[in-house]
């Protein structure tokens, strides 16, 4: 019972200018990197040396850029911008390209703005979000915004290129078509630190009481992240099993939850008008929740359903970012864009231009210890999805290297975020779809998508654009994201047994992880503490931050719960009846077993027996029975 990956391969063709290595085209044109490309001799995957050609490599990036061939090649681009309209489509297959393969400049150009403006609205949310919470200035909110997409896109290249630790087995980064962002789980940490830090004078506030402008208390989140990221990056020397032991779908799947349901609150605030908005400082004096401000959010929401339902390839991948720009069209159109900021903003910009005095704020360190450990779960799952629909193995020394690397990549790139400005970022997971939808998971691809978010962030009137959005209308955009979240962390749950012990630990986790996002201030009273030890109190603080962020603390019962409470027999019976549950769905519903393997968690990523199928391989998006008597698919070899 299993499933085969097709063998990985290299084939040595003979070209008219040179002899190369290449990989063996398949009808799928997938392809697989070579296992180090951290100097000119690399190594192939079964262990033969590949000495890199730069005579030959020079006259085939001529050839790409001088030749009608290599320019635009015979792709169908009418199917990326061909809506799905009801009786009038017909369904195009399209070619799939490989992790390595070569595709033509304007595909690449085209597919990798796609990649970015499916990254746009994730990117910017966190700054303008994090800036309102520690009431910056609208120069500092621009900025913020311009390197969130300048330094996703240097850190990106560092996911995608893999590098080889020299004299150790180790990488840095997946080699794959993996992309970074500002991480939403830092946004929750923000809204539970910044209200303790203007409470306890960290942070100014004025004569009235109202608070003011704190860069220093933003400086001491960017340090934080940077010392706790530490933490990810020992963690990925760590083996997978080790990591699965600790971290099972039980613990990270309301994690991933509370997080969502938490986010979901602040987006929703800007749907109806603005968390700020109170009375004149609302836009045209309307009142905070009046229909005007629903409306505007509404459309947003409507164009998204209209965008995955209609929409082209490229519309589909792009709704969220489609659906914010009707709603700015009609925004700008009924007045309530607000030009003095995009007017005042330089032409350019860059990293440190503006920066922050760095101190390590004590009541964040441990909120930050379990948004890294977060975060590298999520790295795992979004790896193990990447390779999926990239057609490349999701088991064996190959995938746990990529998953070695990307999550090294992922601790690394939240420590240099921070140094650069910035809260940490991580894998995105979004990206994953564009794949799907376009059949392109060439590392090509996104060096294009990485220089497109470069480009944006540089020129500061772009952000300065984003910055002018109105609360409403980006509250449209932001609770859609925010909810997408929860749902991928019910997702994660669903992947669990749901033995009486898996719903005793999730009960005991979620109960207080429940409890301090409804009633937030719940524990602010425990400890009467009054003295004037400020390591003490700081200490307190800590322990007040952790109770009062919801996933925080089901974070850390659900590890201590997860090893401290036995699988009893009764549960193993359980198991083997959801097991025969779900192998009677899966004869009655033979393909949506491949769902699987998108999972967030990759380690139940597993194919059950399913339509008689005992011995199968994988191929393209069908499984194939070997044991069967009908007509044999080839297997394809990359």
């Amino acid at each position: 019972m299993g499933f085969k990956i097709p063998k990985l391969s290299l084939q040595k063709e003979k070209t008219s200018d040179a002899d190369e290595y290449t990989t063996a085209k398949a009808p799928s044109n997938a392809s697989v990197e070579l296992a180090d490309n951290s100097s000119n001799t690399n190594m192939s995957l079964d262990g033969e040396k590949v000495r890199f050609d730069a005579k030959a490599y020079a006259k085939k990036l001529v050839r790409k850029w001088t030749t009608k061939e290599g320019l635009f090649g015979d792709y169908d681009y009418a199917y990326l911008f061909t809506p799905t309209l009801p009786f009038l489509t017909k369904k195009k297959k399209q070619p799939f390209f490989g992790l390595n393969d070569d595709i033509p400049v304007l595909l690449g150009l085209i597919l990798g703005l796609q990649h970015a403006l499916s990254m746009l609205a994730g990117l910017c949310t966190p700054a303008l979000l994090i800036s309102s919470y520690a009431h910056l200035d609208t120069l500092h909110t621009q900025y913020l915004v311009s390197v969130s997409l300048m330094v996703s896109g240097f850190l990106s290249c560092i996911q995608i290129t893999r590098f080889k630790i020299p004299f150790t087995p180790y990488y840095i980064g997946t080699g794959l078509l993996s992309v970074v962002g500002t991480s939403f789980a830092t946004i929750t940490i923000v809204t539970k630190g910044f209200p303790m830090m203007y409470k306890t004078g960290f942070c100014p506030t004025a004569a009235d009481g109202s608070e003011l402008a704190c860069p220093d208390g933003y400086g001491a989140v960017i340090a934080t992240s940077c010392v706790c990221g530490l933490l990810e990056i020992a963690l990925s020397f760590m083996p997978a099993k080790i990591l699965q032991r600790f971290f099972p779908p039980v613990v990270t799947g309301p994690v991933v939850l509370l997080i969502g349901i938490s986010l979901v609150e602040s987006g929703f605030q800007d749907f109806v008008g603005g968390s700020g908005c109170i009375g004149s400082s609302c836009a045209k004096g309307y009142a905070w929740g009046s229909a005007q401000f629903i409306g505007l959010g509404f459309l947003v929401y409507f164009t998204i359903i209209v965008c995955e339902k209609w929409g082209s390839p490229i519309m589909k991948s792009c709704a969220v970012i489609v659906g914010l720009l009707v709603g700015c069209i009609v925004a700008a159109a009924c007045g309530y864009f607000d030009r003095s900021g995009i007017d005042q903003a330089p032409a350019a910009t860059f990293v440190w231009v503006h920066t922050f005095r760095l101190k390590v704020y004590g009541p964040m360190v441990l909120p930050f210890l379990a948004c890294y450990i977060v975060l590298m779960m999520e790295a795992i799952g979004d790896i193990t999805a990447t390779s999926d629909v990239t057609r490349l193995e999701i088991e064996g020394p190959l995938y746990d290297s990529r998953v070695q690397g990307g999550v090294l990549a992922d601790g690394l790139n939240g420590v240099l975020a921070g140094l650069c400005t910035l809260p940490p970022m991580s894998t995105f997971a979004q990206n994953n779809g564009v794949i799907a939808i376009t059949k392109c998971g060439s590392r090509t691809v996104g060096y294009w998508c990485c220089f497109y978010l470069v480009v944006m962030g540089i020129f500061s009137k772009f952000a300065a654009a984003l910055v002018a959005i109105p609360s409403s209308v980006l509250g449209g955009m932001t609770s859609f994201l925010f909810t997408s979240v929860a749902v991928s962390g019910l997702k994660i749950i669903s992947t669990t047994a749901f033995t009486r012990r898996d719903r005793f630990v999730f009960t005991c986790t979620l109960l207080f992880g429940l409890g301090a996002t409804l009633v937030p201030n719940w524990f602010e009273f425990f400890f009467t503490y009054a003295g004037d030890n400020n390591a003490l109190q700081g200490f307190l603080n800590a322990i007040i931050l952790v109770m009062e962020t919801g996933f925080a603390v089901t974070g850390f019962l659900g590890v201590i719960l997860n090893l401290l409470v036995p699988q009893e027999v009764d549960d193993e019976d359980d198991i083997e009846v959801v097991d025969e549950e779900m192998q009677v769905f899966h004869e009655e519903h033979p393909h949506p077993v491949l769902e699987a393997i998108h999972s967030l968690s990759p380690f139940t990523s597993k194919l059950s027996k399913a339509d008689g199928v005992d011995e199968g391989v994988v191929v393209s998006d069908e499984i194939v029975n070997e044991g069967s008597s009908a007509e044999k698919k080839p297997e394809y070899k990359y």
